[in-house]
């Protein structure tokens, strides 16, 4: 019996991957991926690259610049749908330097994971049941053990994947922390450094940058 339990607690990674908290997630990474893509051909033609609101939005982020770059990830990576893969986009597609805005968007963005991680470290599992539902807490405990840091890695590799919310696991379980750090920071570095380079190449596409 307890082979059983065994087995259909760690599964194989394709089972995982139909769970329904995960499904969730996939599908809500899709829908923002599509709005994301609509919304820039809609900026593409209908000229709205010198309406006086994108104007003004740009000058905000050059304003701002690296360091409203970096607190606003940060703020992204402690849970707040502040959606900072499109943010590194925006910030290219309007001029900002790629290689400072990939590291100090890196920076910010596993920053705030850490603070998600330290949170739950110390908190414990009450303080995560007001992110997260007990059942989806229990659902990601069940192929923890097997799957953890196979699924944050790819959560963090695709930029539309709430990699935040396993932040909060990793604290509660009390994973490694030096793990939890690299597999933190190295993949956003890859998902910031393509978003830095797509949003370039974009505003050039759109006439823009």
């Amino acid at each position: 019996m307890r082979k059983n339990e065994t087995s259909g607690e760690s599964g194989k990674f394709s089972d995982l991957l139909k769970t329904s908290w995960v499904k969730s997630a996939i599908k809500a990474g899709v829908v923002f991926t599509v709005v994301g893509l609509v919304v820039l051909f809609t900026m593409k033609f209908t000229d709205i690259g010198n309406s006086k609101l994108f104007a003004d939005t740009k000058t905000f982020v050059l304003q701002s610049g690296l360091l409203g770059i970096f607190f606003i990830t940060m703020l992204a990576g402690t849970l707040l749908p502040m959606g900072s893969p499109g943010l590194v986009v925006a910030a290219a597609l309007f001029g900002l330097p790629k290689i400072p805005l990939i590291i100090v968007a890196t920076t910010g963005f596993t920053i705030g994971l850490l603070v998600n991680y330290a949170l739950a470290y110390y908190l414990g599992r009450p303080y995560v049941t007001k992110r997260l539902s007990a059942q989806r807490i229990e659902e990601i405990a069940r192929t923890w053990s097997k799957w953890g840091w196979i699924l944050y890695t790819i959560f963090g590799l695709i930029p539309v994947l709430p990699v935040e919310v396993l932040s909060f696991v990793y604290g509660l379980f009390k994973t490694r922390l030096d793990m939890f750090v690299i597999l933190s920071f190295v993949p956003r570095l890859i998902v910031f450094t393509l978003m830095a380079y797509f949003g370039e190449y974009m505003g050039s596409w759109m006439g823009i940058s």
